[in-house]
C-alpha cells in the first residue's frame, strides 16, 4: 500500500512527510537535502544565522538534490531580521516559506510578489482560517507535544479535526509524530501529511553536534520540561543543567546582547543557549525536543527512517 498523494501548490512529494525547520543550525542543507532526496520535503531553518549563510545553505541543498527535491525555509516570526531573511530566501526561489511562533500578515504579500508558497504554523482553527484568508497555501497544525516553541496546551489530535473542518487548504499535522501509525492516524483524520522534527534530529545527516543527538537517545520518559523562553512562549526542551538554571523566573547573565528579537524578556539569551547546545555544550544550553523523544532509540540514516515510516504506515492501514 502506498501513501496518498500530498499536494501543496507545485509540491507533490513521494512521501507525505515534511521535515520541521529546527534552529539554531539543527536543520541546515545536510538534513533538508537528505529528506528531500528520500522523497519528503526538506526545510532549512533560517533562524539565528546570517542571510549570507542561509543563501549558501539553500544553494548547497539544491546541489545535493540536483535541483529535484523540495526545499523550503523556516523563519521564527519573533526574530528582528524576519522580513529580510524571508525575502532573501524567496529571492533564492525556495519551494516554500514556513513560519510560526507568531503571525505575520506581510509574508503572504511577499509570497505573491516572489511567487513562493507560504505555509503558516497554527495551533487553532481560528488562526488556520486567518491564514487561509490571507493567502496561505497550507497550514501546519502543531500540537502541545511538539519540541521547541509552543502555541498551545492542547494535544495535536484534539486540534486537528477542528482545523481540517475550518479550512479548505491542505492541513499538515505536527507535534508528537514519530511513527508510521501516527501518519496513518493523521491522514485518516483529514491531514494531507505530517511534519516531523525530533525523529530527524537522530539521523546521520542532521547538522547538529553528535552530543546534541546523544541527548535524544539518552532521554527517558518524562525527560522533557517546558521553559518560558525570552521570545515570550513556552518551549519544550530536554531537562539539563541549563533548564534547572532558568526554571521559573530565574535569570542567567547575558554576556553580549545583539538585540536579535523584536521583543525580549532579557531573562537569558535564547539564541546563545541554542548555539551552545548545537556546538556540543548540551548541559549549558537549550536542547529542544518533542514530548516523545524518549521513544527514539537509535541514530539512523534519513533514508532508513523514511523506509521504516513507510513499513509502519502499511502495517497500520
Amino acid at each position: 500500500m502506498s501513501f496518498p498523494k500530498m499536494i501543496i501548490e507545485h509540491m507533490t512529494p513521494r512521501i507525505p512527510v515534511m521535515q520541521g525547520g529546527m534552529g539554531i543550525k539543527v536543520s541546515l542543507s545536510g538534513l533538508a537535502a537528505a529528506v528531500a532526496n528520500a522523497g519528503g520535503i526538506g526545510t532549512i531553518s533560517g533562524t539565528g544565522i546570517s542571510i549570507e549563510v542561509l543563501k549558501e545553505h539553500i544553494r548547497k541543498a539544491r546541489e545535493l538534490t540536483n535541483g529535484l527535491g523540495y526545499i523550503g525555509v523556516n523563519v521564527l516570526f519573533a526574530m528582528k531580521d524576519f522580513a529580510e531573511t524571508i525575502k532573501a530566501a524567496m529571492q533564492e526561489k525556495v519551494d516554500f516559506i514556513i513560519s510560526g511562533a507568531g503571525f505575520s500578515r506581510d509574508m503572504y504579500a511577499w509570497g505573491r510578489e516572489y511567487g513562493v508558497p507560504v505555509i503558516s504554523i497554527v495551533s487553532s482553527a481560528k488562526l488556520a482560517r486567518l491564514a487561509q484568508r490571507l493567502g496561505a497555501s497550507a497550514v501546519v497544525v502543531e500540537g502541545f507535544e511538539a519540541g521547541g516553541h509552543l502555541g498551545t496546551d492542547r494535544p495535536l489530535f484534539d486540534i486537528l479535526p477542528e482545523v481540517v473542518e475550518a479550512v479548505n487548504i491542505p492541513v499538515i499535522a505536527a507535534g508528537g509524530i514519530l511513527h508510521g501509525e501516527d501518519i496513518a492516524k493523521a491522514i485518516q483524520m483529514g491531514a494531507v501529511g505530517v511534519q516531523m522534527g525530533s525523529r530527524f534530529v537522530a539521523s546521520h545527516e542532521c547538522d547538529a553536534h553528535p552530543a546534541f543527538k546523544q541527548m535524544y537517545l539518552d532521554c527517558k520518559e518524562g525527560g522533557t520540561v517546558l521553559v518560558k523562553t525570552t521570545v515570550g512562549l513556552e518551549g519544550r526542551a530536554i531537562k539539563n543543567h541549563f533548564t534547572d538554571m532558568i526554571f521559573g523566573d530565574k535569570k542567567v547573565k547575558i554576556d553580549k546582547c545583539d538585540s536579535c528579537l523584536k521583543h525580549c524578556s532579557y531573562r537569558f539569551c535564547t539564541r546563545d543557549s541554542l548555539m551552545k547546545s548545537i556546538d556540543g555544550d548540551v548541559e549549558n544550553g537549550l536542547v529542544f525536543a518533542g514530548a516523545r523523544v524518549h521513544e527514539i532509540r537509535e541514530i539512523m540514516s534519513v533514508q532508513a527512517i523514511m523506509d521504516t515510516l513507510m513499513k509502519e504506515y502499511e502495517l497500520a492501514t
